[in-house]
């Protein structure tokens, strides 16, 4: 069982893409049971805000010295590679 977690979610203007990831997801982890507070941002914007966050999400580079595991991934865009992206956001936050 996985406690709730907190997932920031970044893309370049924190508009369109992040809210089709975040909105993937979100629904890719409640039919798994699993439940998270996602966070949509701009990725200049994951320094500030990434303290506050289990695991980042982004669509775009971003630095990855804050301690938090970050996942950068188009899967959810193009749909290839999709599950394998949900699987490895899972096990990130298991641990």
């Amino acid at each position: 069982m996985i406690g709730k977690k907190r997932i920031l979610v970044a893309c370049g203007t924190a508009i369109a893409t992040s809210t089709v990831v975040a909105k993937a997801i979100e629904e890719a982890l409640e039919k798994r049971g699993i439940q998270a507070t996602i966070r949509q941002c701009k990725a200049s914007e994951v320094p500030s805000l990434a303290q506050d966050a289990d695991l980042i999400v982004t669509t775009t580079p971003v630095a990855t010295d804050h301690g938090k595991p970050v996942i950068q991934t188009l899967a959810f865009l193009t749909g290839i590679g999709k599950e394998a992206v949900i699987e490895q956001i899972i096990e990130k936050l298991k641990s």
